[in-house]
């Protein structure tokens, strides 16, 4: 089958296009002919080596597919590993079949996306109609995502984006108000201003000097959820600015849901069943072929797209 391969950790130039043997079928498992990869930050991650949970080399990057089973259904799966590949040996418990009314892409960007802005709202900060939210990257597959979201639970939005188009993107998702992130300087402010105050949750997933930024634009006893570092660099919580604001920060990766029994079967019966009702719209981004793996992760680390970003595996 063909799939992509890294075989060494580094830039997008060590994503390589292979033939390579199926996965073995084992119990447990679904053979899926894939349709469609999913293509995260996690994957970037793991190409360089700075995963939290690295895989050694070589391995086949992907952790989302919608592939379809011998008997012509349709499933969307969640697994370390193996997505950018023509076949899938998908997980039987992180795999759903995807009801009518869902189409394939909107499928994907479900899986990582939806359930990581699902559970980061609902179960790390229980996002009531009295909260205002902080979004990060709002034009992206999951703060977009969330941005629908938390608007359906009542909350005021605050949307962050770099460039104006993806700040339009956002209002018309819904947000009440939009922040420009190009810049980590000034950002406290700027959050301040747009939110005619102080917010009392935030995502984040950016690091740095943008992670203590949006702590400083914190009610007291407001709370962070932090779901990423795309800058790489981690930087010290000054534990005097937490314990005077009573202020939480809280870290949250997806995997760690998946031994649930509940959590990820409530939430997709909840995202499929929110999207054949129309009002939650996956933001889809752009398509590229198997091939163009490397783009799609460069297009990617560079901000140059919105929405779900998927390597169609049948071109």
């Amino acid at each position: 089958m063909r799939a992509i391969a890294v075989r060494e950790f580094g830039g997008p130039e060590v994503l390589e296009l292979c033939e390579t043997p199926e996965p073995e079928i084992k119990p447990g498992r679904l053979r899926l002919r894939t349709l469609l990869a999913g293509v995260n930050y996690a994957d970037i991650h793991l190409r360089e080596g700075t995963y939290p949970a690295p895989m050694p080399a070589p391995f086949i990057p992907g952790n989302e597919v919608l592939g379809e089973a011998e008997d012509g259904r349709r499933y969307v799966s969640l697994g370390r590993g193996g997505g950018y590949a023509e076949i899938n040996a998908a997980h039987r418990k992180l795999t759903f079949e995807v009801p009518d009314g869902v189409d394939d892409h909107a499928a994907v960007a479900l899986m990582l996306q939806g359930n990581t802005a699902w559970h980061l709202l609902h179960t790390d900060l229980r996002l009531t109609a009295e909260d205002t939210l902080l979004i990060p990257a709002a034009a992206g597959g999951v703060g977009s995502l969330a941005v629908q979201l938390a608007k359906r639970v009542g909350a005021k939005v605050v949307a962050m984006a770099s460039t104006d188009e993806k700040r339009q993107i956002a209002l018309d998702l819904g947000a009440d108000a939009v922040v420009d992130s190009s810049t980590a300087e000034g950002l406290t402010e700027r959050i301040l201003e747009a939110a005619d105050g102080y917010v009392s949750a935030a995502m984040e997933m950016t690091g740095g000097q943008v992670l203590h930024e949006t702590l400083d634009a914190l009610t007291p006893r407001g709370r962070m959820s932090v779901f990423g570092a795309v800058t790489g660099v981690d930087g010290l919580v000054p534990i005097t600015q937490l314990v005077a604001g009573s202020k939480s920060i809280t870290g949250f990766w997806l995997p760690s849901l998946y031994p649930s029994r509940t959590h990820l079967n409530d939430s997709m019966t909840a995202l499929f069943t929110a999207v054949q009702e129309g009002w939650l719209k996956p933001l889809t981004g752009p398509v590229y072929k198997l091939g163009q793996a490397r783009q799609a992760h460069h297009d990617l680390a560079a901000r140059l797209t919105s929405g779900k970003v998927v390597l169609d595996v049948r071109n």
